[in-house]
């Protein structure tokens, strides 16, 4: 049963990176004995009404029961804000990348809480901004448009052009104490490392 309250939000979740530095495709990595992208799936439909994925060859996902939305502008985790947003029917869309191992229930049920009077709700941890697991609303979409059709695919780049809430280390530490909950898996030598992690 959702838990983000009565606001209006629909979870998606990016799965059109190329893996590059993994060599194999992060979404269906086997992780712990499951596909990795399953982890945020679960968080996901637990937490909101509609979930969808953003990525280009959707038949990978064949047998899960979940919408896949065609890339508008592949080649970035930006271009795959912008598709979620542009293409759901919700007010807000909390974004997360398919590769995070420890996705917290923790913070994303406070980033929901904390909506009003913002158009984005993005974690800023002390590594700096966490894009990716983060709450936009529809208002984000001419900016992240206006970037990308500069060139430009910084995920965070337009913030300024809107009013962003950041949650910042302090309140993050609090919800995640182990400090897990932004690892995220892009090489071999990452799923090693993280294996034991708890």
């Amino acid at each position: 049963m959702p838990e983000t309250g009565a606001l209006d939000i629909t979870g998606a979740i990016l799965v059109g990176g190329k893996s590059r530095r993994m060599g194999r495709d992060k979404a269906l990595l086997e992780f712990r004995g499951r596909p990795l992208f399953e982890r945020v799936l679960d968080l996901f439909r637990e937490s909101f009404p509609q979930v969808v994925l953003v990525g280009n060859q959707g038949e990978r996902f064949e047998g899960y029961g979940v919408h896949v939305l065609p890339d508008l502008a592949p080649g970035s985790s930006l271009g795959g804000i912008y598709t979620a947003l542009a293409s759901v029917q919700t007010e807000w869309v909390f974004v997360a990348s398919c590769d995070l191992p420890f996705p917290s229930r923790a913070v994303l049920h406070h980033l929901c809480s904390l909506s009003e009077g913002c158009d984005a709700v993005v974690p800023r941890t002390e590594h700096g901004y966490e894009p990716l697991f983060a709450l936009y609303s529809r208002r984000c979409l001419q900016p992240i448009d206006e970037l990308l059709q500069s060139g430009d695919c910084c995920a965070y780049a337009w913030y300024p052009k809107v009013r962003v809430r950041e949650v910042g280390p302090e309140e993050i530490a609090a919800l995640d104490p182990a400090g897990i909950a932004f690892i995220n898996l892009n090489t071999p030598e990452d799923i090693e490392k993280t294996g034991e992690t708890q």
